[in-house]
């Protein structure tokens, strides 16, 4: 099976209703194009709707990172790529990247963590032969492409190294004469 690498699953224009006061699309609508990202990407693999409903099973995000490089406005057309960067029986490791489609730079990446989950149960569950199959068929593709520089990062507040202070010359006090108040 030919697969496209990365994977274009997912386009749209920004609405204007995804627009908030400061003239661009609101962090939260970057969130939601990345969902509906990651819902074709599901469907892509044979665990969309019917799924749910047939295998009473789905995948549930148990971790992503959101990193925001440039603005998009109302109108722009967006363009979703998706690489797959490992899996096992129960999780998948992807990332998507959105880009400005007509423009072409990149706007914001999501790094995200899947686990399969039964539904009955609330619990994780293995994922179907043939689930396991098709993300093995995408990786076989996907390892060939260079591992995004925004994933695997951390985030925090980096300390800077101390300011040395310049040396200070220590003045003792004067010792007092003796029999003198």
């Amino acid at each position: 099976m030919r697969v496209e690498s990365p994977l274009c699953l997912y386009t749209d224009v920004v609405p204007s209703q995804w627009i908030d006061y400061n003239g661009h699309m609101n962090v939260a609508y970057y969130v939601l194009a990345f969902d509906r990202a990651t819902d074709a990407f599901m469907d892509f693999l044979g665990m969309g709707r019917d799924y749910r409903e047939n295998e009473k099973c789905s995948a549930f995000v148990v971790e992503t990172h959101v990193n925001y490089q440039r603005e998009l406005v109302a109108e722009d057309p967006m363009r979703v790529t998706t690489q797959l960067l490992g899996f096992d029986s129960k999780r998948i490791h992807y990332f998507h990247r959105l880009y400005h489609a007509r423009r072409g730079f990149l706007s914001a990446t999501s790094e995200l963590m899947v686990i399969h989950v039964d539904l009955a149960e609330r619990h994780s569950a293995v994922m179907p032969a043939a689930v396991l199959d098709r993300l093995g068929a995408v990786m076989a593709e996907h390892l060939q492409l260079p591992r995004p520089p925004q994933s695997g990062r951390v985030i925090g507040v980096r300390s800077k190294p101390a300011v040395q202070a310049p040396a200070m010359t220590v003045v003792k006090p004067r010792a007092r004469a003796r029999g003198h108040a």
